[in-house]
């Protein structure tokens, strides 16, 4: 591999005199460049609306969203993943991040570890990838082979495998169903990926998950109603969903919330005015969608008028 030729490895001109910038001047310099990660991500949103439909497909058949990735691209797939459970309720088993090295990888450099297809390969047959499943495999540079091993193992066993890089016509674009490309340029500290390349990568992983998410009901207008109310913050933010989305009061809520047990049970139930039971079946018949469940318990009541 030609390293000198990737983008990520280039040298940038607009910071090479970084080390003798005023400090107003070179967070200046770095928060400009920080907003090119949005604009790279931007051309890259057909790719991203592919994959996410791609993923809630393949969700919605009981299938599951793995991310694997070496060093920041590991760590924050592997942050992305963990952040699923409490977000959307939904089992640890669900989006899984996979990093080079395993656990320890998260807090201490593991030596190597990018550089084995065999590995990357291993970890996905660990994982029982199938096809049922989604891989999305994270590298700025394109180039990791821990990746491009995980890729293939993931097609063999015909999951969908997608690349999520930050580099043009990239090694493992050859590797992969699809390719999700944010090509934000040189960094401001060159080949420091862990700066913009990061920061348009967390961008494009937000949303794989959470518009995926939405896709498969876990989402009521904006709020998201799934959530797991783990402590009293959330707790209170629980109430505040069932007050904002069915318009009662504080007091209603809670009320609601205690006899139904979660939050979308509690909206159907202010909403329709419907027993608890008869909102849990019609969320259960809607496939989770508390919109389709209000429609139908609606529409019931206006027959039953008639």
């Amino acid at each position: 591999m030609d390293f000198d030729k990737l983008v990520t490895e280039q040298v940038n001109q607009e910071s090479l005199n970084l080390d003798m910038m005023s400090t107003p001047d070179a967070a200046k310099l770095m928060n400009a460049m920080d907003r090119q990660a949005a604009q790279a991500v931007e051309k890259a949103l057909p790719q991203i609306a592919q994959a996410v439909d791609i993923i809630a497909e393949r969700f919605a058949k009981g299938g599951r969203l793995l991310y694997c990735g070496a060093g920041t691209s590991g760590r924050l797939g592997v942050l992305d993943a963990s952040e699923c459970p409490p977000t959307f309720g939904v089992s640890p088993e669900m989006v899984v991040g996979v990093i080079a090295g395993g656990d320890r990888a998260l807090r201490f450099p593991v030596e190597g570890a990018e550089d084995r297809a065999e590995l990357g390969a291993a970890d996905m047959r660990a994982k029982e990838i199938g096809p049922g499943d989604v891989l999305v495999a994270i590298s700025a540079s394109g180039y990791a082979p821990y990746c491009v091993g995980a890729l293939d193992c993931a097609r063999e066993a015909g999951a969908a495998a997608v690349a999520l890089v930050c580099s043009p016509d990239s090694v493992m674009k050859r590797h992969a169903d699809l390719t999700i490309e944010a090509v934000v340029g040189p960094e401001i500290l060159s080949g420091s990926t862990r700066l913009r390349a990061g920061t348009a990568t967390k961008m494009v992983l937000n949303m794989l998950t959470t518009l995926s998410m939405v896709r498969i009901g876990k989402v009521y207008g904006n709020l998201m109603v799934d959530m797991t109310p783990s402590n009293a913050k959330l707790r209170d933010r629980a109430v505040r969903m069932v007050q904002r989305a069915a318009d009662v009061c504080r007091e209603q809520a809670e009320e609601a919330l205690k006899e139904a047990g979660d939050v979308k049970c509690a909206i159907v139930v202010c909403k329709t005015g419907a027993e608890p039971d008869q909102a849990r079946k019609a969320l259960a018949e809607s496939g989770g969608f508390v919109r389709k469940a209000i429609d139908t318990l609606s529409k019931t009541e206006r027959t039953a008028r008639i």
